[in-house]
């Protein structure tokens, strides 16, 4: 795939080419959906010695620019993630379609039926970074739900993004549908990020980013479209007094540890003062030996003396690294109102014994995923049933919490009558 010499009339080109597809994705049956996107994990296992090699020039190429550890980890394939990429495509084709469903038919006094039926949005544009997962994710989601779909990836995943993309167009026209579908734009040059972000002359209808702060904030504020996004995933972990405490441990360490690139990862822990003498040195201790940095409060600098005092910049920061911000807090209200101050509404979670004081937590904090007794490394949209998901929304409007199948889709009213007219 050459890169187009004239950026701004080959981006308008592709606008046009995914606006005609779209009109044919969205009248697409079920069963011809499903056919691309099983062929399409075929492929992604088939070419997957050529994925882990032009996977390895990325991430060589991203390690001689000095990326961090984290964002090598979300670059770099291995058998086993292309594996999930595959079985990902194949979970997103059992999921139920939901294009052309219709919910809450009712009568009316004038004896209409009135109800809402599930349509696509139409053209949907990528932007992201460092992960190639989204490649096939997005497409994935896109094709499901019925929308076209314009990738721009990012120059550090460039090579593994163009092998996926190749291997999903080829299947979607096997399956008899327009490939343009699926278009990953043949450049990073950032100027074509700008052109989506003007909407390509009216041809994308919504933009969804995943990647960094810089590139979530520029997407946020220059977009003439609509926006699915979050800038920054500061989760929390609130260990309630009557938490147990080795459900406790298990947890915060799940949310911290397991994967500490995410936006799923846990950035602060709050402990209740009253669990602060049982629960807060053995918490310290167990993240401290598994190699994680704690920046604490007095309270938790008192607890053990490896703690390092933490800033007033800690408690917003998304560390995305094994460091994580440990404050003693006075109950559930304090709890909540420093997530309300420095969250950025992405995931929490509750750890306690009291069904109540868990009910209460899930009811008040506005963030788009709340959990009960579970890690926040849960906030995935594969986890949630959904086959695999876009992005996380933080936002209000539409979509919130996992951009899934259903997500991608907005609706129309039908209306059915017997030759009513309105007196």
């Amino acid at each position: 795939m050459n890169a187009p010499a004239d950026i701004k009339s080959y981006m308008i080109l592709v606008g046009q080419r995914a606006r005609v597809a779209a009109r044919e994705i969205a009248r697409a049956d079920t069963q011809t959906k499903n056919r691309a996107l099983l062929a399409a994990a075929k492929a992604l296992r088939r070419d997957a010695k050529k994925l882990i090699s032009e996977n390895a020039a990325d991430v060589l190429s991203a390690r001689a620019g000095g990326k961090d550890a984290a964002f090598l980890d979300r670059l770099t394939l291995t058998d086993k993630t292309i594996e999930a990429m595959a079985e990902g495509l194949e979970q997103v084709a059992k999921l139920p379609d939901p294009v052309g469903q219709i919910s809450e038919l009712r009568q009316q006094p004038s004896g209409i039926k009135v109800g809402r039926m599930r349509v696509p949005l139409g053209v949907i544009g990528i932007i992201y970074e460092s992960r190639p997962n989204v490649t096939a994710d997005a497409a994935a989601l896109c094709l499901k739900s019925g929308n076209a779909v314009i990738l721009r990836s990012g120059s550090e995943s460039f090579l593994t993004s163009l092998v996926i993309a190749n291997s999903l167009t080829e299947s979607i026209a096997e399956a008899g549908l327009p490939r343009e579908a699926v278009q990953l734009v043949p450049t990073v040059n950032r100027s074509a990020v700008g052109f989506m972000l003007q909407g390509l002359g009216g041809a994308i209808d919504v933009i969804v980013p995943r990647g960094g702060k810089n590139l979530v904030a520029r997407v946020q504020e220059e977009a003439r479209v609509p926006v699915f996004a979050h800038l920054e995933g500061v989760c929390h972990v609130y260990v309630h007094a009557p938490a147990d405490p080795d459900m406790a441990k298990r947890i915060v360490l799940n949310a911290k540890m397991r994967r500490t690139g995410i936006c799923g990862a846990a950035e602060t822990l709050l402990v209740d003062r009253k669990a602060a003498p049982t629960h807060l040195a053995p918490l310290v201790e167990m993240l401290i030996e598994a190699g994680c940095e704690v920046r604490g409060d007095p309270d938790t600098q008192r607890a053990d003396s490896r703690v390092k005092p933490a800033m007033e910049e800690d408690w917003p920061k998304e560390f995305l690294d094994a460091v994580i911000a440990v404050k003693v807090v006075d109950g559930l209200d304090e709890a909540i109102e420093h997530i309300a101050r420095y969250g950025s509404q992405h995931t929490e979670a509750i750890v306690t014994n009291d069904s109540q004081a868990a009910e209460e937590f899930l009811a008040r904090v506005d963030s788009a995923i709340v959990l009960h007794n579970a890690s926040t490394q849960f906030a995935d949209g594969g986890e949630f049933g959904m086959g695999a998901e876009i992005g996380i929304a933080t936002g209000r409007f539409h979509a919130r919490g996992p951009v899934g199948v259903e997500q991608l889709t907005t609706f129309k009213y039908v209306v059915h009558g017997q030759g009513q007219t309105r007196p």
